[in-house]
Order: structure tokens, then C-alpha cells, then sequence
């Protein structure tokens, strides 16, 4: 018997609702965000570590004893990790406000540079006093941020990061018992539409799994070409800067903006004299946003989702404005999941033969329960 669904695209109808469903969704889920986003951390992981988990289990290792290795595996590395990062936080170095005052000044130096060269080469900006103008306004933003904005973001950092805590202990569960979670589910579909719910439960699982999987290794490619770039033209920390650039990309395109703002002051900080360092790193961050694009999206996440561009732009849109920074992280992968479900419903709802072997099956229930009844 073929498990698969025939290659029918859905309609407009199912497309309505299924962009309706997503927005509903990107919509609680920011009511939920201090559980939206653990959930997400912890889907993220689970997609991580159940390949090595799966792997014990082919080689005889019991389902619940490989998700005990594999935990236990990650959360050592985990504790290594942050053990590392206090150890070399804890050397004799500037405090983070030194720094961050640091780099903003070398920011603004660049921008300041640029816009000078810029009067020098176009006449009529210097008579429009660009240079002035644009420092003024930086200069005014710059110094009223620390003071209206910083505080407020670190309060929330912090107010975050228990919740956070809920990442791995979802994680968990979602290896020890995702198996179950499925068979219940299967268990409630009528016998009918069984084999369709099969393939389902498979598509969703399989959709995820290629989203978040391709994600991991998308940031791992950035994060090498970007780091082996800012280290060849001289820039410190290219590593650093790399993951960070590269993990800030997965809010589209605010993200990059934000990485690519954050290279360019770093490069322009630690060669204050050559602006062309800073120009350089752009051009390294523009290269791998090309690679990227065009290479490595393609080896990576590719079709995937399946999923039109032109609604993938829209729906990156509406997610931003819904949910905010979250929607533009969460509306794609959530998209993907309540197309594969909005797809497959609409062919079970729509398909003739289901609906009559569902009507039969509910017709023999009701002939054997009241057979008795008649004598």
C-alpha cells in the first residue's frame, strides 16, 4: 500500500488558512515568549543530539540509556565550555563597559572618516555639510543610548537567562519520550486517515529536522569562512566575531545588519589609522552574505521548506511585525511546520475515498455495538 499522498498542490483556501494559523501562532507564542524561546533552544539541541543518540541505539545501547549518555555527554561539554569562558573572562583585561565604549568610539571614528572622504569626492555633499550633520546625529544617539537603553536590555538579559535554564530539560524529554508523544497521537486518528496521520507525524518530524539541522551547519560554514576572512586581513577575535555574526544572521536580515555593524567596529577600533581594514571587513562580510546566499543556503537548508519566496518574504515581514525580533526568528520554521500539516489536512479532508472508508468504518462501529440490541 503507498503511504504517500499523490502530488496535489493544495489551494488558495488551504494556503489561507494555513498563513492564518501561522500568524495566530507567531501571535501566542510572543505572549509566551519566556517559553517560546527555551522551546525553541531545546528543539535546536534535540535535533543535535539525536543523531550521536541514534547511533547508540543501532549499535545495541537501550533507548533510555543512550539518552542518558548523550545528556550526560552534553551537559560535561556544556559545564567545560563555561568553565573555559570564566577562566579567560577572569585574565587581566578591560571591564565589558570599557570595551563596549571602546569599540562604539572606533565606530564612530569610521563613520566619520567615510563621511568626510565622501565630501571630499562629491562637492555639493560637502556644501550640504553631510559630515556634520550625520556625526551630530550619531554623536546625539550614541550618548543618549547608554543612558535610555542599555540598562533596560541588561535588566531583561538577565531576567531571561533562568528561563533559559528550561533548554536542556526539555531537551531531555523531547529524546527520552518524542517517540511515545508520537505513538499517542497516532493512537487518537481514526483508523481511516491512519496511514496519511503515519506520513504526517513523519513530514513534521522530517521538516524540522532538515530546518534546524541545515541551520546548525549553515552557522558552522559562516562562522569558518567568516573567521578565516577577518583573520587574514588582521581584525582580532575573528572567530569570536565570526560566531557571533554568523549566529546573529539567523534574524533575517536584521541580523546581518547588526553582525556586519559589529565587524566593522571592531576592525575600525583595532586599525584606527587604516580605515581600509574597516572597508576590507565589509567586503568580507558582503562575500560571505554572496556565499551564503547563493552556496551554502543551497548545500545546506536548500528547499527544504518548499516554500515559495515570494511568501517567504511576506510571511519574514508579517512574523517581524506580529512578534517582533522573535517572528522574524520563529516565522520560518514555523511556517514550514503548519504548511506540512495544512497540506496534508487538506488532502485527507478532500479525499473522497478516506472520507467513505471513514463513513463505512463509523457504520460497522455502530452495526457491532447495537447488534445486541435488536434481539
Amino acid at each position: 500500500m503507498n503511504l504517500l499522498p499523490t502530488q496535489q498542490r493544495a489551494g488558495p483556501v488551504v494556503w489561507s488558512g494555513i498563513i492564518a494559523a501561522t500568524c495566530v501562532l507567531l501571535f501566542l507564542l510572543q505572549q509566551m515568549l519566556f517559553l517560546a524561546i527555551p522551546f525553541l533552544l531545546g528543539i535546536v539541541l534535540y535535533y543535535i543530539l539525536q543523531p550521536p543518540m541514534q547511533r547508540l541505539i543501532r549499535m545495541g545501547v537501550s533507548h533510555n540509556a543512550a539518552t542518558l549518555i548523550v545528556g550526560s555527554v552534553f551537559l560535561l561539554l556544556l559545564v567545560a565550555a563555561c568553565l573555559v569562558f570564566i577562566y579567560w573572562d577572569a585574565g587581566p583585561s578591560d571591564s565589558w563597559q570599557d570595551m563596549l565604549g571602546k569599540y562604539l568610539s572606533g565606530g564612530l571614528e569610521f563613520v566619520r572618516h567615510t563621511m568626510l572622504s565622501l565630501e571630499q569626492q562629491f562637492p555639493i555633499l560637502k556644501q550640504i555639510k553631510l559630515a556634520r550633520t550625520v556625526n551630530s546625529r550619531v554623536s546625539a544617539f550614541t550618548g543618549t543610548f547608554v543612558q535610555k537603553h542599555l540598562t533596560d536590555i541588561l535588566v531583561s538579559v538577565a531576567a531571561w537567562l533562568p528561563s533559559l535554564l528550561l533548554a536542556p530539560f526539555l531537551t531531555f524529554f523531547f529524546l527520552r519520550d518524542g517517540l511515545r508523544f508520537k505513538k499517542f497521537l497516532a493512537r487518537a486518528v481514526p483508523n481511516a486517515f491512519f496511514e496519511r496521520t503515519l506520513y504526517l507525524l513523519h513530514e513534521v518530524d522530517q521538516t524540522a529536522h532538515r530546518y534546524f539541522q541545515g541551520l546548525i551547519k549553515l552557522t558552522v560554514l559562516d562562522t569558518a569562512v567568516l573567521a578565516f576572512g577577518l583573520w587574514a586581513i588582521g581584525v582580532s577575535s575573528p572567530l569570536v566575531l565570526g560566531l557571533i555574526a554568523a549566529m546573529l544572521a539567523w534574524v533575517p536580515y536584521v541580523g546581518s545588519i547588526v553582525g556586519c555593524v559589529l565587524v566593522v567596529m571592531v576592525a575600525s577600533t583595532d586599525a584606527p589609522a587604516d580605515p581600509s581594514v574597516a572597508y576590507m571587513a565589509i567586503g568580507v562580510f558582503i562575500t560571505v552574505r554572496l556565499l551564503d546566499d547563493f552556496v551554502f543556503m543551497p548545500l545546506t537548508l536548500g528547499r527544504s521548506l518548499h516554500i515559495h519566496p515570494l511568501i517567504t518574504v511576506l510571511m519574514i515581514f508579517i512574523g517581524g511585525s506580529v512578534a517582533g525580533v522573535a517572528g522574524l526568528m520563529l516565522v520560518l520554521p514555523l511556517l514550514g511546520v503548519v504548511m506540512v500539516i495544512g497540506e496534508t489536512l487538506g488532502r485527507l479532508i478532500t479525499d473522497p475515498r478516506l472520507r467513505a472508508r471513514h463513513r463505512n468504518a463509523m457504520e460497522l462501529r455502530t452495526r457491532q455495538a447495537s447488534a445486541d440490541l435488536a434481539t
